[in-house]
C-alpha cells in the first residue's frame, strides 16, 4: 500500500485547511450553489422591485389626484389618475405574491440541494471522521445552520436588491420633479439604505458570531437531557444536565436580546432618517411653491414620494442582521464540507468488484487519530467466496475496526486489504460498501415503518423478501403479532422497539442487502442467551455457502465457521477451527470455558 500521512497530520490539516477555507468569503461560496436558481432569484428581485415601485406611483398618483381634485377640475381630467390608483393598488399586491412565491422556490431549492450536499459530505466521515463533532451539533448544522441560505435569499438578496433600485427611482423621478428635492431625498436614502445598516452590522457583528454556536450548544444540551434521561438519572446527573442547558438557554438568550436591541435601534434611526428626510423635501418643495418653481399640486406628490421611498430600506437592517448570522451559519457549514475525509478517494476508480469477491489482509495496522498505540496491528484475513470467518475478543480488543478498515471508513497505517487481487484503495468508497457491508454497530432505524426500514436495503425488495430477512432475523411472528404488522412505525432510532427487536431489525436489513461479503458485527447485542445462540445458530445456516464476516462475544455455534480468529488489543493471538482452539490452552478455551 502506498505510503500516506499519519492520522494525527491528516487531522490536522484538515482542520487548518477547513478553518481557512470556510472562512474566505463564505457568502459567495454558499452563493455559487445558487448558480442554478439565479433566474428565479433574478425573478423574486424583478417582482419585489415590481411591488414597490407599485406602491410608490400608487402613493404618488393617489396625492396628485386629491390635490388636484381640490382644485374642483372636470372629472375628465382625473379619469387617468383614477384609472392609475385602481391599476397601482392591484398589481401591487400580484407582484407582491409573486415576489414571495419566485424568492422562497429558490431559497427552498437551494435549501434542498445544500442539505443533499451536506449530507454527502457526512458520508465518508462516518465513523471515524466525526469524533469533533457532536451528534445534536451535526444536527443543528445540517438543519438550522443550512437554513440559512433560505434567509439569505428571501431576507437578504431580495431586500436588498429591492432597496437600492427602488431608491434610484424615486431619486430620479424627485430630482426630475424638484432637482434641489432629489438631492435632500438621495442624502437621506443614502444614510438609510448605506449608513445605517453598515453602523448596525458593526455593531451586530459580535452577537451574530455567538448566535449560531448558542443555539447548537442548547440543542445539544437538550438531545442529552432527552436521549441521555436514563442514563443521567442512573448516575444522579440530571440536575447537573438541566443546569447546564439552563445556563446555555440563557446564555442564547442573552445573545438574541442584544441582537434584537441592536435591530430595534437600527429600525428606530431609519425611522428618524425617514422623518427628517421627508419634512426636507416638503419643506423645499413648499418653498418652491411658494416662489412659483412648482406647482402646488405636485407638492403632495413630492413630499409622499419621499415618504413611501424608505419602505424597502426598512428592511435592510433586518437584512444586514440576517447576512451576519447567515455568514457565521455557512461557516459552520462549509467546515463540514472543508473536513477531509479519511479516507481519499481515487481520482479514477477501478470498475466495482463482481458478486464472487476475495478479500486479502496482510499486516493490518489502524490508529485511530491522537491514539497513543494502534487500535489493530498486524492483522491477517483470508476471505475466499464462501469463506465464514468469526472474529471473537473483549470489548475494545478491534474488532469492529478490522471491519471499518475493510469497508474503507479507515485508512490503514500499514499493511495492505486486497478486493479480487487488487488494493482496496484503487475502488471508490462507495462501490467498497456494496460489496463489503451488512449489520454494523451503529446501524440506524428511521422513524418510519418497519417496511421501508428494510427497503432503506433494497428498495425493490417485495413482500416475500422482506418477510424471508425477518423469519431469518427471528423477527416474523413479532411483526406479524403488530397491529399494522410491517406498516407499523418504529419511531425515531427505533425508540418505540426494544433494543433487541432494533436489532434484530437492523439485521433483517442486512440479510435483505445480501452483499458479496456480509459483515455482523454483534448481530445478537441485546438478546437473552437463549434467543441469542439460537438466532447465531439461524444465521450460520442462512449463510452457509455466503462469504461471511461474525464480529461476536458468544462461542455457541462457531463450530460451523470455517475459523475463528482471536484478538486481544488489537492483534491475533489465536486463530483456527473452534474444535482445535477448544482443545489447546489459550484465551479461547478460557472464553468457552467461562461461557459455561
Amino acid at each position: 500500500m502506498a505510503t500516506t500521512a499519519s492520522a494525527p497530520d491528516r487531522q490536522r490539516s484538515a482542520s487548518s485547511r477547513g478553518t481557512t477555507a470556510a472562512g474566505h468569503a463564505p457568502t459567495l461560496r454558499v452563493l455559487a450553489l445558487l448558480r442554478g436558481h439565479t433566474g428565479r432569484v433574478g425573478v423574486a428581485v424583478a417582482a419585489g422591485v415590481a411591488a414597490e415601485l407599485g406602491a410608490l406611483a400608487l402613493m404618488a398618483t393617489a396625492a396628485w389626484l386629491i390635490a388636484r381634485a381640490a382644485q374642483q377640475p372636470p372629472l375628465a381630467a382625473l379619469s387617468l389618475a383614477i384609472v392609475g390608483v385602481r391599476a397601482f393598488a392591484t398589481t401591487r399586491g400580484v407582484f407582491r405574491y409573486a415576489e414571495r412565491l419566485a424568492g422562497h422556490d429558490a431559497a427552498l431549492r437551494a435549501l434542498a440541494a445544500l442539505r443533499a450536499r451536506v449530507f454527502d459530505a457526512l458520508v465518508p466521515l462516518a465513523p471515524s471522521g466525526l469524533p469533533a463533532y457532536r451528534s445534536a451539533d451535526l444536527l443543528s448544522r445540517m438543519v438550522s445552520d443550512v437554513e440559512a441560505v433560505q434567509d439569505l435569499v428571501v431576507r437578504v438578496i431580495v431586500p436588498v436588491g429591492t432597496a437600492l433600485v427602488v431608491a434610484g427611482v424615486a431619486t430620479g423621478f424627485t430630482a426630475a420633479v424638484l432637482p434641489v428635492a432629489g438631492v435632500v431625498l438621495a442624502v437621506g436614502l443614502a444614510v438609510a439604505v448605506a449608513g445605517i445598516p453598515a453602523v448596525t452590522t458593526a455593531a451586530a457583528r459580535r452577537n451574530a458570531r455567538s448566535l449560531a454556536p448558542a443555539r447548537a450548544e442548547l440543542a445539544a444540551r437538550n438531545a442529552d437531557l432527552i436521549e441521555g434521561s436514563a442514563d443521567l438519572a442512573v448516575f444522579g446527573a440530571t440536575q447537573r444536565a438541566l443546569d447546564a442547558a439552563d445556563a446555555a438557554a440563557d446564555r442564547l438568550a442573552a445573545v438574541e436580546r442584544r441582537t434584537a436591541w441592536t435591530g430595534a435601534a437600527g429600525g428606530a434611526a431609519t425611522m428618524l432618517v425617514q422623518g427628517a428626510t421627508t419634512v426636507g423635501v416638503t419643506a423645499v418643495a413648499l418653498d418652491a411653491a411658494a416662489s412659483g418653481q412648482l406647482s402646488a399640486v405636485l407638492v403632495p406628490v413630492v413630499a409622499l414620494t419621499a415618504l413611501v421611498s424608505f419602505e424597502p430600506a426598512m428592511a435592510l437592517v433586518g437584512a444586514a442582521q440576517r447576512w451576519l448570522e447567515a455568514r457565521a451559519a455557512i461557516r459552520r457549514v462549509l467546515a463540514v464540507f472543508d473536513t477531509e475525509a479519511p479516507v481519499a478517494e481515487p481520482p479514477r476508480p477501478r470498475p466495482a468488484p463482481g458478486r464472487d469477491v476475495e478479500v486479502d489482509i496482510r499486516g493490518l495496522r489502524v490508529r485511530y487519530p491522537g491514539a497513543a498505540r494502534p487500535a489493530v496491528d498486524g492483522v491477517d484475513l483470508h476471505l475466499a467466496p464462501g469463506r465464514r470467518v468469526a472474529i471473537v475478543g473483549a470489548s475494545g480488543s478491534g474488532k469492529s475496526t478490522v471491519l471499518a478498515a475493510m469497508m474503507r471508513f479507515i485508512e490503514p497505517e500499514a499493511g495492505s486489504i486486497r478486493l479480487d487481487g487488487h488494493d482496496v484503495s484503487e475502488y471508490a468508497g462507495d462501490d467498497v460498501r456494496r460489496a463489503i457491508t451488512g449489520l454494523t454497530q451503529d446501524a440506524h432505524l428511521f422513524h418510519t415503518s418497519v417496511r421501508e426500514n428494510l427497503r432503506v436495503a433494497r428498495p425493490e425488495a417485495s413482500d416475500g423478501d422482506l418477510r424471508a430477512a425477518l423469519s431469518a432475523a427471528r423477527l416474523l411472528d413479532w411483526v406479524d403479532g403488530l397491529p399494522q404488522g410491517m406498516d407499523t412505525l418504529v419511531g425515531a432510532s427505533g425508540a418505540q422497539v426494544s433494543g433487541g427487536q432494533r436489532r434484530r431489525l437492523a439485521l433483517a436489513r442486512a440479510l435483505l442487502a445480501d452483499p458479496p461479503v456480509l459483515l455482523l458485527d454483534e448481530p445478537t447485542e441485546g438478546l437473552e442467551p437463549q434467543t441469542a445462540d439460537e438466532l447465531v445458530a439461524d444465521l450460520l445456516t442462512a449463510t452457509r455457502g455466503r462469504t461471511t464476516v461474525l464480529i461476536t462475544h458468544r462461542l455457541a455455534g462457531l463450530d460451523a465457521v470455517d475459523e475463528v480468529i482471536v484478538l486481544r488489543t488489537g492483534q491475533v493471538v489465536q486463530r483456527g477451527r473452534h474444535d482445535e482452539l477448544v482443545s489447546v490452552p489459550g484465551p479461547y478455551r478460557d472464553l468457552w470455558w467461562a461461557a459455561g
